[in-house]
C-alpha cells in the first residue's frame, strides 16, 4: 500500500474556493471525474490536517480555554465520519455535492488547526520559564 501524496495547501485552498461557488442546482457542474478527483484530493489533505489537529489538541494545556478544544474535537469527529466514506455514486450532482461538503470540512479543519495553534502559542507565552538548576 502506497502512502498518498499530500496535495499542496495553496492548491487545495484554490480548489476549495472553486468547489464552494458551484451552484448545485445549476447546470454548470464539473464533470463526475473532476468532482471525484477533488473529493480524493480534499480527503487526502483533510486526513493530514485532521492528524495535525489531533496532535495539537493533545498538546493543549488543561487550563486553556475549553471552547477551542471542544470545537476542535467536534470538527475532528466530523472529519472521522466524513473523510473515511467510500466515494459517492458517479452522478454529477452527487459527486459535486460530496466535493463541496468535504471542501467545507477542509476549511473548518484548517480554521480549527489555526485556533489550536494560536492557543498553544498563547499558553506558551503565559507559562513561566524556570531555569533548571542542579543542587546548589
Amino acid at each position: 500500500m502506497t502512502t498518498p501524496v499530500i496535495p499542496d495547501k495553496a492548491e487545495i485552498l484554490a480548489l476549495v474556493e472553486m468547489a464552494l461557488v458551484w451552484d448545485l442546482k445549476g447546470s454548470h457542474l464539473p464533470s463526475v471525474e473532476v468532482a471525484l478527483d477533488m473529493v480524493e484530493q480534499f480527503t487526502v489533505f483533510g486526513r493530514a490536517v485532521a492528524d495535525d489537529l489531533r496532535t495539537g489538541c493533545l498538546s493543549i494545556p488543561a487550563d486553556s480555554e475549553a471552547g477551542i478544544e471542544i470545537s476542535a474535537q467536534a470538527t475532528l469527529g466530523e472529519a472521522t465520519r466524513r473523510l473515511y466514506l467510500s466515494p459517492p455514486r458517479a452522478t454529477q450532482e452527487v459527486a459535486s455535492h460530496r466535493a463541496q461538503n468535504i471542501a467545507r470540512l477542509v476549511r473548518r479543519l484548517l480554521e480549527a488547526t489555526e485556533a489550536v495553534r494560536q492557543e498553544l502559542e498563547r499558553a506558551a507565552r503565559q507559562t513561566p520559564q524556570h531555569a533548571i538548576t542542579k543542587g546548589i
